[in-house]
């Protein structure tokens, strides 16, 4: 379904929460002439001053701090990702017939474009932003969008019918979708997460599940063959489903043959992209996330030459098991996009060994059981810092792991790991937890360890 200025001219839409997708979904609600109000928690104070004023300006109604009275007058409420739609004031609204959707869906439905839609647990950014490298080197208008930072209403209201808009796409994204159909589509992994939000793993698969609910035979699905809890949820599937696996060989999809990734396409014959040698980044996460960005980008219409030559040239994405240099013989790596368990194990299985790590913040209501058994002698030093570090401590305790230290803020983490380490450690930033305590995003924790790394050197 795709609407036109007519479906929102003078509706009465509110939206939900002022992160860049609000003001985005916000910007574009007002081009459209809709009669638009906005809701955040915060106080009128805690908004930034010029954001305000443009809102007013405009003749925007708003509810700082506060719920508007009447929920039933809206014709639409578009929720910010973080916002859950289990808040009672939404769900007055859902029981009064107001359309609840999110600014993906809206994007969507009043934008152009084709879609190549990408989600997972782990791995989002890095594929997303490879596929993107990839589309831009076979010169095609590609815009890449959505949970990697650019909020998808932005690029999809001006973007040309011959675009491509690569689509980092979150579970809290999906849950509010209802007419979303991309060309192609892609689940890279599936493992706990946001369980705050979501309560149970099998809402959440059926949330990551709604990226492919509107495709039908047209379009590709490209799903870890070797997540088996992930590609289950392929069963429903209309679109034609295209595995990757980095452990067995394929009648169909992407893998690895004689050190080489290689696609088995439809007509069964096998195309060479490249050597996994010419990757540059590392771990066998990071060879999942290429052989998943080979598959989209082929059954996409890309030639294997062209692929494989924006891959070897690809050095990763900042936060994410990013290289920050290297001090008296020890290496330093900021992978503060460790959010999760199993990102954090992930990140730890890429270095190996000897490593001085650290981790904590925000626990999202994981448990740390499955962290600490996976150090396994890679690690020789825990530095924890947060809110919910105790947490990690108390697993570490129970599994026998008691080399470990508190301490205040990062400068302090930092500090430590530099007394600690020795030539030929890594010191990694994998914290296991979200950022929220302490920081506004991963973004901003992963940029305070690199100045504190950097102020090492002087």
């Amino acid at each position: 379904m795709k609407a036109n200025l007519e479906n929102i001219k003078n509706k009465n839409v509110l939206v939900v929460g002022l992160g860049k997708s609000g003001i985005a979904a916000v910007q574009a609600m007002l081009r459209l002439q809709a009669k638009v109000a906005i809701q955040d928690v915060k106080k009128e104070e805690e908004i930034d001053p010029q954001l305000s004023s443009f809102l007013k300006g405009q003749g925007v109604t708003c509810y700082f701090d506060r719920i508007p009275p009447d929920m039933g007058e809206f014709d639409m409420l578009i929720l910010s990702p973080g916002v859950s739609p289990e808040l009672p004031f939404i769900e007055e609204a859902r029981a009064k017939g107001v359309e609840i959707v999110g600014e993906l869906e809206i994007a969507f439905r009043i934008g152009r474009g084709n879609y190549v839609a990408i989600t997972g647990t782990n791995g989002k950014t890095t594929t997303t932003t490879l596929v993107g490298e990839i589309f831009k080197a076979a010169k095609r208008k590609t815009y890449v969008v959505g949970n990697i930072g650019v909020a998808v209403i932005s690029a999809s209201m001006d973007a040309e019918e011959d675009a491509w808009l690569v689509t980092e796409t979150s579970s809290f994204q999906l849950e509010t979708t209802k007419y979303f159909k991309p060309a192609v589509s892609a689940i890279l992994n599936l493992t706990p997460d946001h369980l705050n939000r979501h309560h149970t793993m099998k809402a959440y698969g059926q949330a990551k599940a709604k990226i492919f609910a509107n495709q039908s035979e047209d379009g590709y699905l490209v799903i870890n063959y070797d997540d088996k809890v992930c590609y289950r949820l392929s069963a429903g599937c209309r679109a034609r489903v295209i595995p990757f696996s980095r452990r067995e060989e394929l009648d169909l999809g992407a893998f690895i043959l004689d050190g080489r990734i290689v696609i088995k396409n439809e007509e069964g014959n096998i195309i060479d992209i490249c050597g996994i040698d010419q990757l540059r980044i590392i771990g066998d996460h990071n060879l999942e996330n290429a052989l998943a960005a080979a598959a989209i980008a082929y059954f996409s219409g890309i030639d294997e030459k062209t692929i494989g030559r924006a891959i070897g040239d690809f050095a990763g994405v900042e936060h994410r098991l990013e290289f920050c240099g290297e001090i008296e013989g020890v290496k330093y790596y900021n992978d503060s996009k460790g959010t999760n368990v199993d990102a954090a194990v992930t990140a730890l299985k890429a270095v190996k060994e000897n490593i001085v790590l650290i981790a904590g913040g925000d626990a999202k209501g994981q448990t740390f059981d499955s962290f600490i058994e996976a150090f396994c002698g890679r690690v020789k030093k825990l530095i924890l810092l947060g809110r919910d570090a105790h947490f990690i401590q108390e697993a570490a305790q129970r599994h026998g792991f008691n080399d470990y230290v508190f301490c205040r803020d990062m400068d302090e983490c930092v500090r430590k790991a530099y007394e600690t380490a020795v030539p030929g450690d890594t010191v990694l930033l994998s914290p296991a937890c979200a950022s929220w305590d302490m920081y506004s995003n991963f973004e901003q924790r992963g940029k305070h360890f690199k100045d504190c790394v950097n102020r090492l050197e002087r």
